[in-house]
């Protein structure tokens, strides 16, 4: 695990003001990297890095030779359409971008140069890798354990939960990009223990808060990945809104497992955060509460347990096509912490990996849904309204049990800590459409 340096001084100051700015998601202490193309015009899609309100073009500052040459190699794969090629080349190589971005864009810089910035809101950002697979976890024990007492009152966990980290493999063709409207699936659903099902739009539709870890450079085939080098492979994390159709869910998982109901689609943040931006914010993992099993010894490591969680805030509101006319501010549904996951990212990428899986670049990795122990820090629909026992209660009068259409739904990340510099992850955001 890398450990603070200089490019994370909360000192210091860039010549892009907006950067500067009391909570900006991107000042110079994040830099994270994303894909984008102006919003007018032919231009190519390319790897960007935001700052404050800008995106600094890295293709077009790699061939002015404005970096030195320990990032300029990285820097020139900023021509590519996607992060895979960056991913692929492995930490040291985009470590040493970051650094050489954080002198170039640091206040009193000899360099300078806002000709290599685009205005964000003069940009469209897309998908910041081409996702080659998928896999979703359930490393929240509290929606674990909610989720269960709903369905096996007295058997909440299962039996093999705090001892393997559980997962399924997803579908990467229907992730998306923040922005994208989500269309409320169709599929089988059925009401009671009795009687045929019936094909139709689900009824009771929901977001998951959870976070995206994305692989760099990936392993052999065959070839395990220990724990102590699993962070080695991860080159950042984004926000990500695991959409579920909770009616189609329960008909259809067993015995194999979750399906159409989760594979219509998947939101995700544009931005990656570096795993070398997150340094200030490391954690202990989850303590488990006295009786638990320790973690098998190809999930243990004395470094992953002391500093193998991640201090990230995540919060979630809702705007209905009501609040939105009336010109209300979204509401805040949940605010939960990552540090509440039962298992950490290295032990889901080892875990993933320790059969032989071959991960690869651009690869994604969903840490299930992040719920804490509080009402108000449950990440799901199902939860905070309990099965839609005890609807949501909304400013503008509505209620809320599942989504409806013209529902608005944003996820926020961001990591704080005394004597740091705030950084985010920008946002996560999707509106319900209409079944066809």
């Amino acid at each position: 695990m890398n450990k603070p340096d200089a490019t994370h001084d909360p000192a210091l100051r860039s010549w892009v003001g907006a950067a500067n700015e009391a909570g900006a998601d991107f000042p110079i202490q994040n830099l994270p990297f994303g894909v984008f193309k102006r919003a007018a015009g032919k231009d190519a899609w390319r790897v960007g890095v935001a700052i404050g309100d800008q995106i600094v073009d890295v293709a077009a500052l790699a061939d002015a030779g404005e970096l030195p040459d320990d990032a300029m190699a990285v820097a020139t794969l900023g021509r590519q359409p996607t992060l895979n090629a960056m991913m692929a080349a492995g930490r040291e190589p985009a470590r040493a971008l970051r650094r050489a971005l954080s002198e170039w864009l640091r206040e009193g810089s000899p360099i300078g140069g806002a000709h290599f910035l685009v205005p964000m809101r003069d940009a469209e950002l897309a998908l910041p890798a081409q996702i080659g697979d998928y896999t979703d976890f359930y490393a929240g024990i509290h929606h674990a354990m909610n989720v269960g007492s709903m369905f096996r009152p007295e058997n909440p966990l299962l039996p093999n939960y705090k001892w393997v980290p559980i997962g399924y493999h997803g579908r990467a063709s229907s992730i998306v990009a923040s922005g994208a409207p989500v269309q409320r699936p169709v599929g089988q659903t059925r009401d009671g223990h009795d009687g045929p099902p019936a094909f139709g739009p689900s009824r009771r539709l929901d977001y998951e808060v959870e976070v995206g870890v994305f692989i760099g450079a990936g392993n052999v085939l065959g070839q395990p990945i220990s724990i102590d080098r699993a962070e080695e492979h991860i080159f950042g994390l984004c926000l990500l809104n695991d959409w579920s159709a909770r009616d189609i869910q329960t008909w259809e998982y067993q015995p194999l497992g979750p399906f159409l109901a989760k594979n219509f689609v998947t939101t995700i943040s544009p931005w990656v955060v570096t795993m070398d931006a997150l340094a200030p914010f490391r954690a202990p993992a989850f303590v488990r509460t006295e009786g638990d099993p320790a973690p098998l010894p190809y999930l243990y490591s004395q470094n992953d347990t002391n500093a193998g969680g991640i201090d990230l805030t995540l919060e979630l509101s809702i705007t209905t096509a009501a609040m939105r006319q009336a010109g209300s501010e979204p509401y805040r549904v949940s605010r939960g912490g990552f540090t509440d996951m039962y298992w950490t990212i290295a032990q889901l990428v080892t875990h993933h990996a320790s059969n032989g899986c071959n991960l690869r670049p651009g690869d994604l990795l969903g840490s299930g849904t992040v719920s804490g122990v509080a009402a108000d820090a449950r990440g799901s629909l199902l939860e905070r309204a309990w099965r839609g026992t005890e609807p949501l209660q909304l400013p503008s009068g509505e209620t809320r049990a599942f989504l409806q259409d013209g529902d608005e739904v944003t996820l926020r990340g961001f990591c704080e800590r005394e004597g740091r510099r705030r950084i985010g992850f920008g946002e996560c955001r999707g509106r319900i459409m209409p079944a066809r």
